[in-house]
């Protein structure tokens, strides 16, 4: 079979999905329909918003749907008679019946190197534990979860000043090079698949709002990884007071131990310094509550006397 004859469902819903999605379509691949979640309120006035993949499926007149639950509701895929499923950050779990519709079976992008970071957040948990690398595997869906037979990878590397936002851009433009490259592979029977080392798997759950507070129990570089993780959005945080500071960016400065921990001790040319348990960390970029997003020294020049503040 071409790959250009193929027809594919294409199930996925946040941008990361829709830059890969229009790829596709801009390449010639025959997209027969979007499945995708249902569209959310938006913002303070709660505007329904599209979600991202759909604005492009409309642009190109792709059919659209978004099942409130997909495992009771998927009877439509067999009216389209799909060659193929492509999923990538689609947001529920598949069911078997689903999978087993078309010809060619369901493939995934899954944001990891596997069998490491399964699950809903594999992009954030490489940045919380501070890897190096990072990639997209292009894998079989089974009824397990990110269990399936890999077929091809796309390595990313993760620089020091990349954050979840800057990597989900890196890790969809690796998608799309993975997809037009084992994709043709694929249907013509050349891409044999590789069972996971069950040994290796570990595990990247979905990160729960109360882990978006900083725990200055950690280690600097736990903090620093956590920091990056949840940047730009939704944004690590401690109290100053009874407001909520975010931190948005910050390194490792030294493994000193000048006063108690969370307390600020310095602001220099290098930012503003936390105490931590294990050493210091230089703070960069920072959001009081009720305030805007700004650099540490907008801050340092907006809030007197922080020096001995001890953030919670």
């Amino acid at each position: 079979m071409n790959i250009k004859d193929t027809r594919i469902i294409f199930m996925g819903t946040p941008e990361i999905s829709a830059s890969v999605l229009e790829g596709l379509i801009s390449n010639g691949y025959n997209i027969v329909a979007l499945i995708a979640q249902p569209d959310r309120p938006i913002g303070r006035k709660k505007i329904l918003t599209p979600v991202p993949t759909k604005v492009v499926a409309q642009k190109y007149n792709i059919p659209v749907y978004q099942p409130i639950k997909i495992r009771k509701e998927y009877d439509f895929v067999n009216e389209l008679k799909p060659d193929l499923i492509l999923t990538l950050a689609y947001g529920q779990i598949v069911p078997q019946g689903l999978l087993d519709i078309p010809s060619l079976g369901a493939l995934n992008l899954h944001g990891s190197l596997l069998p490491k970071y399964r699950g809903a957040a594999p992009i954030q948990y490489a940045l919380l534990n501070n890897e190096k690398k990072t990639g997209m595997t292009l894998m079989r869906m089974v009824k397990e979860m990110d269990a399936g037979e890999m077929f091809a990878t796309e390595e990313v590397d993760i620089d020091e000043d990349d954050n979840s936002t800057s990597l989900f851009k890196k890790m969809g433009e690796a998608a799309l090079r993975l997809a037009l490259k084992a994709l043709p592979l694929f249907v013509e029977g050349k891409l044999p698949g590789i069972p996971q080392d069950e040994s290796l798997v570990t595990f990247a759950p979905s990160i729960k709002p109360e882990e978006e507070k900083i725990n200055l129990s950690k280690s600097k570089e736990e903090i620093v990884g956590q920091i990056r993780a949840l940047s730009d959005v939704p944004g690590a945080y401690l109290y100053m007071g009874e407001l909520k500071l975010k931190i948005y960016k910050a390194n490792v400065n030294s493994s000193e131990v000048l006063g108690e921990v969370g307390e600020i001790i310095k602001a220099d040319k290098l930012g503003l310094h936390l105490q931590v348990k294990d050493g210091v960390i230089a703070i960069l970029e920072l959001q009081k509550e009720g305030k805007n997003r700004m650099d540490y020294k907008s801050f340092v020049n907006g809030n007197q006397n922080l020096l001995k503040t001890v953030l919670k």
